[in-house]
């Protein structure tokens, strides 16, 4: 037996679409002929997950997945069913791998299957937190409810990411810029006045000889280097890929002085808005600590996050437990404490989400206030050293002229 998708026709000339499954196309056709339907054209059907080839992380997108929640939220607001949603929705200029993603689960909702249903089938593309919502958002009756937290959760969620990649990309250009120079100077510079004063007869000594042997290194060997260093990105990026070397890396993220602040305060914000979400839908604390530990993001603050998890199933107060295993920053904690003693938990980290985005700003403009002078000021370093080495032979035959 297969899935077939087939168009047909009635005696009306009424033009019909959908899915079936039949042996073959002939018992399709017999199949159809029962509904006094006229089989037009079939092609096999399969439930798989389209290749997602092109994309980058094999996952929907963030910025698509905001816009998604946000439309089907206003659409379910309207009283527009859910299978009529999926209908409009697999219309709209998303990506070809959402879009074909989207006609299969609207396929399977018209089969009889729940959505969440239908969205677990390709567990692949979408986020485990996302699936787990629109569960609880039909058990609960309130999809709508759901769908706008989810909007406004992976809208925050995109406008934090863009702030950190923009408050970094000068810094970043600005190192890129100092390797260029050197590169450029050691490569072309360098070479063009050691041949000019080699002609004048002029002994190289100090620094200027150790620019030039370095000169000479670097054009002697490029090609090794250039594989040293490709070897290198390619071994951390595997090591990366391995359980322990993500706990490893995961571990520095959360340690070294530079991105420690950064880092905590982006793991914060997002549990704070997640689990407030989560609480506010109706789920308990234990059921809302598994769930939200997908979206940490971070394997070595969720294997303690599991055992705080531990602790609390046996009877232990979050606060406690948050508190025993360092997880989160104080203010943190101490909200969660206020939440556990007024029950009502959801809307005080519901509230104290916006303390935690402005927390995620003010740290990355401290740090980049604080880089961009160090990288300018070895920027400077940089090409300083290269101009007196290279320059310093010429100022001394002028001193000699002189």
């Amino acid at each position: 037996m297969r899935k077939y998708k087939y168009t047909a026709v009635n005696l009306q000339k009424e033009t019909f679409k959908g899915t079936f499954i039949a042996k073959n196309e002939k018992d399709l056709a017999l199949q159809l002929s029962k509904q006094s339907l006229f089989l037009v054209s079939a092609t096999p059907y399969s439930d798989a997950t389209p290749n997602a080839f092109f994309s980058v992380s094999g996952k929907v997108k963030t910025n698509e997945l905001a816009v998604f929640c946000r439309q089907f939220a206003i659409m379910i607001n309207s009283g527009i069913p859910i299978l009529g949603c999926i209908e409009i929705l697999k219309t709209q200029s998303y990506s070809g791998m959402l879009k074909k993603i989207l006609d299969k689960v609207c396929e399977d909702v018209k089969a009889g299957l729940m959505l969440s249903e239908a969205i677990d089938k390709h567990k692949k593309v979408f986020p485990e937190f996302f699936r787990s919502m629109l569960k609880i958002g039909e058990m609960s009756g309130k999809m709508d409810m759901v769908l706008t937290s989810l909007a406004d959760y992976y809208e925050k969620d995109l406008s934090i990411k863009k702030k950190v990649k923009g408050a970094l990309a000068y810094p970043i250009m600005l190192l890129v810029l100092t390797l260029a120079i050197v590169v450029v100077m050691l490569a072309f510079i360098v070479p063009t006045f050691r041949t000019n004063l080699s002609a004048l007869e002029v002994e190289p000594e100090g620094l200027t000889l150790a620019v030039y042997n370095l000169s000479d290194f670097m054009l002697a060997n490029w090609l090794y280097i250039l594989a040293v260093i490709g070897v290198t990105v390619c071994l951390l990026w595997g090591i990366g890929l391995t359980k322990k070397g993500r706990y490893f890396y995961d571990y520095l993220a959360l340690h070294l002085p530079i991105v420690k602040k950064i880092k905590t305060d982006l793991i914060t914000a997002r549990f704070a808005r997640g689990f407030a979400l989560l609480l506010a839908s109706g789920m308990d604390v234990v059921d809302a600590m598994d769930s939200i530990s997908i979206v940490l993001g971070n394997k070595w603050l969720l294997e303690r996050f599991k055992k705080a998890k531990e602790e609390v199933e046996h009877g232990m107060t979050l606060t406690t437990a948050f508190r025993m295993y360092k997880l989160f920053p104080e203010m943190l904690i101490q909200m969660v404490s206020i939440g556990e003693k007024t029950a009502a938990l959801d809307e005080v980290l519901n509230r104290s989400c916006v303390f935690f985005d402005e927390q995620v700003e003010t740290s990355l403009n401290s740090i980049v206030s604080k880089i961009q002078p160090i990288m300018l000021c070895i920027m400077g370093a940089v090409v300083a050293v290269l101009f007196m080495a290279v320059y310093s032979p010429m100022l001394s035959m002028m001193t000699q002229l002189a």
